[in-house]
């Protein structure tokens, strides 16, 4: 990975006194990395403090909002814990056969080693192809673990029979949402690691556009878009129709804005507590339940 200045001069797509939005590589992680490094010890390295708003996943690429100092930092973040940013996301899944829009509503929970999966079994997913929903009927929600109300909705750009381009918002804001919510009605984003999926060299995920208030410019709402880069798309550049992408994406479809789950009263989200224990469950020796990783550890995605 190249250095700070490698990374940043090429890649900003919006900058100010107070915020940075940067179109972050895939392979790149916003933070808390151990072994490897990370954006922000890269830009600390160089001399500059950058605090995350929010992070996306290290396979995806695309926009990231990064407060330059903390007192910028709470407003924003608070922001996204109240769901009033507006994000949209690019997918590239496999295989094509998608309605023009839909909405996937199916719970998440921690399945095990804290791997996020859908809080339900598969089987339990009711497909509704005629108007494009997925969900689960609420006694199939398992009881056992603590589950997670979570929402996507998507429109599809352009398809044929091998992918579909999506534009993908996530309504809740959960880790992992989108690429297991798609994985889980069996169109995975291509070159999903989390997944297996051998397509594409990369995850072809990317964080597309953020609105937010910039308080600092007196509230007014502020949009970026960062425009994914040729490795994006080299895995359906030759069969996408028209000029290019960038003409495809100016006419990209809206996904449709289904009613949010209720926003969380405090930091991350409020989870659906699991059912009383059953006469013939046990509790680890000390009385004390393993927790496992939320799939909705904040900073708010």
């Amino acid at each position: 990975m190249s250095g700070w200045a490698g990374i940043r001069d090429p890649n900003v797509v919006l900058e100010d006194e107070a915020v940075l939005v940067l179109n972050k590589p895939a392979g790149l992680s916003v933070m808390g990395e151990r072994h490897e490094t990370d954006l922000v010890r890269l830009a600390a390295a160089a001399g500059e403090e950058l605090f995350p708003v929010h992070r996306i996943d290290k396979v995806t690429s695309g926009a990231v909002l990064l407060a330059k100092e903390l007192r910028w930092h709470g407003p924003l973040t608070r922001q996204f814990a109240g769901r009033t940013v507006g994000k949209a996301y690019l997918a590239i899944v496999t295989p094509g056969g998608m309605p023009a829009q839909g909405v996937i509503d199916l719970p998440l929970s921690a399945g095990r080693k804290g791997r996020v999966r859908v809080a339900a079994q598969r089987a339990s997913i009711v497909a509704d192809s005629a108007h494009g929903t997925w969900s689960v009927p609420e006694s199939e929600v398992f009881g056992h673990v603590r589950s997670y109300p979570s929402v996507t909705a998507f429109a599809t750009v352009w398809q044929d029979g091998r992918q579909a381009l999506l534009a993908v918002r996530p309504v809740t804001g959960r880790r992992h949402q989108i690429r297991v919510h798609l994985a889980w009605i069996g169109h995975p984003v291509a070159g999903d690691p989390l997944f297996g999926a051998t397509d594409a060299p990369r995850a072809l995920l990317h964080s597309w556009r953020l609105a937010f208030d910039a308080t600092w410019r007196g509230g007014a709402r502020v949009q970026a878009e960062a425009a994914p880069g040729p490795d994006f798309w080299a895995l359906v550049r030759d069969r996408l129709p028209g000029p290019g992408p960038a003409a495809l994406l100016a006419a990209a479809p809206q996904p449709p804005a289904p009613p949010q789950p209720p926003p969380p009263a405090g930091p991350g989200a409020a989870p659906r507590a699991p059912r009383p224990a059953g006469p013939g469950r046990r509790r680890p020796a000390g009385g004390r339940r393993r927790r496992r990783r939320p799939p909705d550890s904040p900073p708010a995605r």
